[in-house]
């Protein structure tokens, strides 16, 4: 696998996504795990596999008696594509780093049984588990001999990720189409899950690393206190997973908070005003108005603090239609829509904290209101335990009512397990970079 993490911690993590999903999903029945071995081999593994009764109450775990991906797995060089052979889903999960989703079986290109047989399968969704290149390797990465596809071309080599997995979710007959809310779940969990994966190896490393320095003799400390010196600079990608959850909780507040609201939808509203703007916008300018697009588009994908949002907006998408505006001015009339579709995208960062739609709001007290949102929308540069102390005992509260509330406490608990590690080692680190250096004066 691309992260090493014991196999008994892998299965319950897995099982953990798969049960998050399953209860979630009302049309989702079973679900499927898949480690995806070393960028060398990239052997597909079947870990687990979970099936819901009838009732939604009690999931059936287990592998099938017979398939390619159980234990000890397919290799890369038997499911990846290649000419004359059935084209897989899984190859392209892992190969092309994006999801696949089989929302008519009559005619999935990728399903292998109906490319041999003529016989369809059942409506699912494939998702690869992304972990970036630098959070894992700390910026070092190994130098292996990395899988290649039929065209002799290294995979991944152009991209920041790796895949650590890949989910299947088996949905009830045309209840699952490619890019629907259940796709967009299962994506956002998948990061849960590389996040989850990636706090198991770096405690497992950072267990190991002490063990290691508490018996090496003086000889190798400098060595190793230095490996040790570089591992913890490079621990500032906990607060960026923290700020990645944060977002997460303040997209499912807003989706609860505003889903009896006039505000529904405002976001979805104004990107797609202001994409349609761009087509009104003269010819030769096709390259700046793809990128705004893009730019509009990937607003819809990420909750940023609103002060942060607000820069954000004003960087990547108002200075943008600036420059476009100088060079292909639009009526005024126009032009007074797009200056307004901005100021709105703006303001539809404050709705989550929004005193007017919070007052209106009566499924929870208004001291929780007060607290649940001052803690969400603060922006914060530094890991502060009594911060995330109070976030996961709010999360305890049943009246907040958000869709995976449980599974985003959980993974700040861990962050915070994590921090407070690498806050221990650093100290272990300074001991030791101290005990070298007085050493060395000695010795001089």
């Amino acid at each position: 696998m691309a992260t090493e993490v014991d196999k008994a911690v892998l299965e319950k993590a897995c099982k953990n996504i798969i049960e998050t999903i399953l209860f979630c999903l009302p049309n989702a029945y079973k679900g499927t795990v898949y480690e995806i071995g070393s960028p060398s081999e990239l052997v597909a593994q079947r870990i687990t596999s979970g099936v819901i009764d009838e009732e939604r109450k009690t999931i059936s775990w287990g592998l099938p008696e017979r398939s390619d991906y159980n234990p000890p797995g397919k290799p890369w060089i038997e499911y990846r594509d290649e000419p004359g052979r059935p084209l897989e889903a899984m190859a392209w999960c892992v190969e092309k780093q994006k999801s696949w989703t089989a929302e008519n079986p009559t005619n999935d290109s990728r399903s292998v049984r109906l490319q041999v047989e003529g016989v369809w399968e059942d409506f699912h969704h494939m998702e690869p588990v992304l972990i970036r290149k630098e959070d894992l390797y700390f910026g070092n990465e190994p130098h292996l001999q990395h899988a290649r596809n039929c065209k002799n071309e290294i995979v991944w080599q152009n991209s920041e990720y790796v895949v650590a997995a890949v989910i299947k979710i088996h949905f009830r007959p045309h209840t699952i189409k490619t890019g629907s809310p259940e796709t967009m779940v299962i994506k956002k969990l998948s990061r849960t899950l590389g996040t989850e994966l990636l706090s198991y190896q770096l405690r497992q490393q950072s267990v190991e690393a002490m063990r290691q320095l508490a018996c090496d003799k003086i000889d190798s400390c400098n060595v190793l206190a230095h490996s040790l010196r570089n591992a913890v600079a490079k621990s500032g990608f906990i607060l960026s997973l923290m700020k990645l959850e944060l977002g997460f909780l303040r997209d499912q507040w807003e989706r609860v908070l505003l889903e009896h609201s006039d505000q529904k939808g405002v976001k979805e509203e104004v990107v797609h005003a202001l994409n349609e703007a761009l087509k009104s916008v003269g010819e030769g300018v096709d390259d700046q108005r793809k990128k705004l697009m893009q730019a509009q588009n990937r607003f819809l994908h990420f909750s940023l603090p609103p002060e942060r949002g607000e820069n954000w907006v004003r960087m990547q998408i108002e200075e943008k239609w600036n420059e476009l505006l100088a060079e292909k001015p639009l009526d005024e009339d126009r032009t007074k829509e797009i200056r307004r579709g901005i100021d709105q995208l703006k303001r539809s960062l404050y709705l989550g904290k929004d005193p007017d739609i919070l007052a209106a709001y009566d499924k929870m007290v208004e001291s929780l209101k007060k607290e649940w949102t001052n803690l969400i929308y603060r922006d914060t540069d530094r890991l502060d335990s009594q911060f995330l102390d109070r976030l996961v005992l709010v999360l305890e509260d049943p009246s907040l009512n958000l869709p995976y509330q449980q599974k985003s406490r959980k993974s700040l608990i861990y962050l915070k397990t994590l921090a407070e590690i690498m806050g221990q080692l650093e100290q272990n680190t300074n001991v030791v970079l101290q005990q070298v250096l007085n050493s060395s004066r000695v010795a001089a």
